[in-house]
């Protein structure tokens, strides 16, 4: 490829994201024997804003499956979720959603 000024330039290669890496970042909570079910449906409308019904969604999910997909985002923002929610008690992991 030549430029403007008659000189030979070199082509850059463009860089791809791949499924994996375009992939958005999931905060996952966990059942656990310790924390009451109306606790964590408070703490998911306090720390994460989600409206109550969703809120008892999410809680019946992590109740009778074991867990729950609460929030996705980019990998700082399920860090800081899961910071949050394992600071008041509840059993919170990160994964790349694929």
């Amino acid at each position: 490829m030549r430029s403007a000024s008659g000189g030979t330039t070199v082509e850059e290669p463009v860089a791809e994201l791949t499924g994996t890496a375009a992939a958005p970042w999931v905060t996952i909570v966990w059942n656990d024997p310790v924390n009451l079910m109306s606790y964590v449906t408070l703490m998911f409308q306090r720390l994460l804003g989600h409206p109550r019904p969703k809120a008892e969604s999410l809680m019946l999910d992590v109740h009778h499956k074991g867990r729950a997909t609460v929030s996705s985002g980019t990998r700082e923002q399920m860090e800081a979720d899961v910071v949050k929610l394992q600071t008041a008690g509840l059993w919170a992991t990160m994964a790349q959603d694929r």
